[in-house]
């Protein structure tokens, strides 16, 4: 099979990058795939497609760019030219831009592809019925939100014209079969990037540190792990190192250098910017914890998957998405309430100072990721490209 996947793709900046590179290099080494022809965005630099493991042809044609009107028209293009047998689109409802009409736009390809009879197949991170827009950053007038639920129903209904859309939280399932009728949603879960040995679960000499990941400044704040860190700190007096890992959020351009500015007095506090791909195990690796300071959730969390491979111990808000990632999966973790410091910190202190406590979460959460590596998942997508049944019911009976 020959498959062509239209993403994001390092070193590209633009989201769902860094699940792209993943499912490539998974893709790549099965063997029903003889070639994978990558549709990515213009970027400066050339495709990251050096892998250590054996596999397929890798062809990379960057044929989109972010916030261009003309993207539906260059992928159709690039997908007459290549002639794959199947085509995958990586996507959530930004992928092509954060402008309005180009973001739109660029939705209506997977349609374009399947009526130039290509096996038509759309990833879908997230679902405009499960996002708070107010908090996600898009706005507050309820007459924008109104006509925001409006649009993104009209580009589903464009979405579920390909052939197949996989989503990746059982109750998007539900929600397309119920609300749009939609008879060809499939369940497909995240998967987990890489699943390296067990850890020793023994942290390096010095500070413990706790870290956040991601993008931040819409509904992803830092300011509440901060100020809990700090009540952790009076309350223990243990020595604790805050790690705030990531950029900003595209609709929060200064976000961060503005919270580094506001609590500069603040002993060990460190932020490390953007962290590269080979940097990733390393930050995680050092950590004593994961905390996630969200206050809504826009789709299956990556850096849940990512800490739980890494086998690390999670604080996060009993809310959306991962409230439900946690009962599918069997992952674990402190719960606290996304609006009050004391919760945090109380969550945070219990890791903080029962080490056996926390190490039996990080177990828990690395036990739970290994049940769902990224072969695995991509193992699926042929299964749905081949039209075989996937091998686990919509309910998430898959750590059986």
């Amino acid at each position: 099979m020959k498959l062509a996947i239209v993403t994001a793709y390092p070193p590209s900046k633009v989201t769902l990058s860094e699940y792209a590179y993943h499912l490539v290099n998974h893709f790549r080494q099965d063997q029903e795939v003889t070639e994978v022809v990558l549709l990515t965005d213009v970027t400066a630099q050339e495709a990251e497609v050096s892998f250590q493991e054996e596999g397929c042809k890798v062809t990379v044609e960057q044929c989109w760019k972010f916030n261009s009107l003309t993207n539906i028209i260059s992928i159709a293009k690039a997908i007459k030219n290549t002639k794959p047998d199947a085509v995958l689109y990586n996507l959530q409802f930004m992928k092509f831009g954060d402008k309005k009409v180009p973001a739109a736009l660029g939705l209506f390809s997977p349609w374009v592809s399947k009526l130039m009879n290509v096996k038509t197949t759309v990833l879908l991170h997230n679902i405009m019925e499960t996002v708070d827009l107010n908090n996600a950053g898009f706005t507050n007038n309820k007459l924008k939100v109104k006509a925001y639920s409006f649009i993104g129903a009209m580009l589903t209904r464009i979405l579920l014209k390909a052939d197949t859309v996989a989503l990746t939280i059982s109750k998007y399932v539900d929600i397309l079969e119920d609300k749009y009728q939609a008879k060809n949603c499939v369940l497909i879960p995240h998967g987990t990037f890489e699943i390296p040995e067990e850890p020793s679960y023994e942290l390096p000499e010095g500070p413990l540190k706790i870290m956040t990941f991601g993008k931040f400044g819409t509904y992803k704040k830092v300011e509440i792990l901060i100020e809990a860190v700090q009540l952790v700190r009076q309350r223990t007096g243990r020595d604790l190192e805050i790690v705030i890992a990531g950029t900003d959020s595209p609709n929060m351009p200064g976000y961060l250098k503005a919270v580094e500015s506001k609590f500069r007095h603040v002993p060990n506090l460190t932020f490390t910017g953007y962290v590269e791909e080979e940097d990733v195990p390393v930050i995680f690796s050092e950590s004593a914890m994961v905390v996630f300071p969200y206050t809504s959730t826009t789709g299956s969390s990556g850096v849940l998957h990512q800490a739980g491979s890494y086998g690390k111990a999670v604080v996060m808000p009993d809310l959306g998405d991962l409230s439900i990632l946690v009962k599918e999966e069997g992952y674990s973790g402190e719960f606290f309430n996304p609006t009050r410091v004391s919760s945090l910190a109380a969550g945070i202190e219990k890791l903080v100072i029962n080490e056996e406590y926390r190490n039996q979460i990080a177990r828990t959460n690395y036990q739970a990721a290994t049940a769902l590596p990224m072969s695995r998942i991509t193992a699926m997508y042929l299964n749905v490209f081949a039209e075989r049944p996937l091998t686990f019911s919509k309910e998430l009976q898959i750590a059986a």
